[in-house]
């Protein structure tokens, strides 16, 4: 059984990273990349070398291709010690063409346009544009050097970041003695209150581990998962921390910062991250800090969106097997009855009417019961949830009644069941001893994927309903061409389809001892 699980986990991640090179190829390689700019105000906005800069960078922006600007490149020689800052500035006002080049800087920009030709970049130098011997509007001289990304190389930057550990040695300024502190009354309680913490100096994040009273209670910053940034949707964001970030409106609440001050805030300090000189260049955050972990989130009072979906999903899960197994076995022992005939009706009701149409009824028909039809997050009321978990329940309600009916049907017809009948057993121990064991089999595969499929959340049920929850993010991104946000949301649904496979393979051999997994040698 470990073999098999070991095998059947490799194989999906191998699945796994094909599929994510596969949507790398379609969108890097296949689709236009100009289209990026379809919905950008900005882009519209700009003129001559300016627009085409801005492509450039968005294009790096986005994952296409590697941009670097002429000055960049002398800052980098800067650093490394080659030049001075002050050479780096003057050297940097190259002319408005290759002949009003100075003899120094000439000779740089052919140092700039050897080593990255070398390496096989594009060197783009483009001319000033005049307006009446001026300069026109965005037609400043331009210089810099690009390469498109290989799909290889692509692919193994991101799979090898998708997970970081925060350390000591992160923050590359001088912070003083790094290291870990543990103690067991957080410094964010006043030290008053026993909440066991880990903080960090040098680190990313301020607190590596903590405790509250939010659930799960024991929190951490230390192990990242980086799915990829979003450049639309949420701009700066990781996909990871967009799906998992709390909705709604702030929570203020009494909280004690480091130098002290004791406020009514919604920050959360416990998000503190490091920002270099934003202490000093703050007069608030002077009052609040005393080191550069300064940067925070604050606490809202809504679940996230995974959350969501899955708080709706879950309970849809739920309800749908509460409803739709015991109606499929009376179906079944009822086989051409009355309840069977209604339920025969309901499912090709549900198979013939376009989700879409059976929503929106679901969702008159609340409507004129009085029950919320849209989602509000800042609203307690559980009734908001009624609709897109009834819209969610029903048609699963159909489809475990369809297929149980059917398994159980078969499982009549079979020989173990007429020995079982001529041994003298009831149908009632028939039934549930031998043919609904057996008929159940093939739904319970399916159970751990209808659980974990709750966190992808719904498409069309949630846009109906306004639910701030994953289903819509996929399509946004596709719409919006963010591409982290579409690579990334591919990498989680391929490894929740994995995750699910592999229980339903466990959950299966758990009921029926009949299936191993083991091979072994005839």
């Amino acid at each position: 059984m470990t073999k098999y699980l070991l095998r059947r986990l490799v194989h999906g991640l191998v699945s796994v990273i094909i599929v994510v090179a596969i949507v790398m190829l379609l969108i890097y390689s296949c689709l236009d990349r100009q289209l990026i700019f379809a919905q950008d105000p900005v882009y519209t906005q700009l003129g001559n070398n300016q627009k085409t800069v801005y492509q450039y960078r968005k294009w790096e922006d986005f994952g296409y291709i590697d941009y670097v600007p002429y000055a960049e490149w002398l800052q980098q020689l800067a650093a490394a010690g080659e030049i001075t800052a002050d050479d780096a500035s003057s050297l940097a006002a190259f002319g408005r063409k290759a002949t009003d080049d100075s003899e120094q800087i000439a000779a740089y920009v052919a140092k700039f346009t050897e080593s990255f030709e070398t390496r096989g970049y594009s060197v783009v130098r483009l001319d000033a544009k005049l307006s009446k011997k001026k300069v026109a509007p965005g037609g400043q001289q331009q210089l810099f050097a690009y390469k498109s990304k290989p799909l290889l190389g692509r692919l193994w930057n991101y799979l090898t970041g998708l997970i970081s550990v925060d350390n000591i040695h992160y923050v590359k300024d001088d912070v003083g003695e790094r290291g870990l502190t543990f103690t067991l009354r957080d410094p964010l309680y006043g030290g008053k209150k026993f909440a066991p913490a880990i903080l960090g100096n040098g680190t990313l994040h301020k607190y590596l581990l903590y405790t509250d009273n939010r659930f799960p209670f024991i929190h951490q910053n230390l192990v990242s998962i980086n799915l990829g940034k979003s450049y639309t949707v949420n701009s700066g964001v990781d996909v990871f921390q967009s799906m998992n970030a709390p909705q709604g409106s702030y929570v203020s609440r009494e909280i004690t910062y480091p130098t002290g001050l004791v406020e009514s805030s919604a920050d959360d300090l416990h998000s503190a991250t490091y920002s270099p000189g934003s202490r000093e260049a703050s007069l608030v955050n002077k009052d609040r800090f005393t080191d550069d972990y300064t940067a925070v989130t604050t606490v809202k009072g809504g679940l996230s969106q995974v959350g969501y979906s899955f708080v709706i999903g879950i309970i849809a899960v739920f309800l749908s097997y509460l409803l739709g197994v015991p109606l499929g076995i009376i179906m079944a022992r009822k086989k051409d009855g009355l309840i069977d005939k209604i339920g025969t009706v309901y499912i090709v009701f549900i198979i013939a009417v376009p989700s879409l149409a059976y929503i929106f009824l679901f969702k008159a028909i609340g409507y004129s019961m009085g029950l919320p039809t849209t989602f509000n997050m800042d609203s307690n009321s559980w009734l908001m949830y009624v609709l897109p978990i009834v819209s969610l329940a029903l048609p699963s309600v159909a489809t475990l009644m369809k297929w149980l009916r059917r398994y159980m049907i078969d499982q009549m017809n079979s020989d173990y069941v007429k020995f079982a009948r001529s041994g003298g057993l009831s149908e009632r121990e028939i039934f549930s001893k031998h043919i609904l064991k057996n008929a159940i089999i093939p739904l319970v595969h399916g159970i751990p994927g209808t659980i974990l499929g709750a966190l992808i959340g719904a498409i069309i049920t949630e846009r109906v309903y306004v639910v701030p929850g994953a289903g819509n993010l996929l399509t946004k991104a596709i719409n919006m061409y963010d591409n982290g946000v579409i690579v990334g949301v591919t990498l989680f649904y391929a490894m929740l389809s994995v995750i699910s496979i592999i229980m339903g393979d466990i959950l299966m051999s758990m009921v029926d001892p009949r299936i191993n997994f083991t091979s072994k040698a005839r």
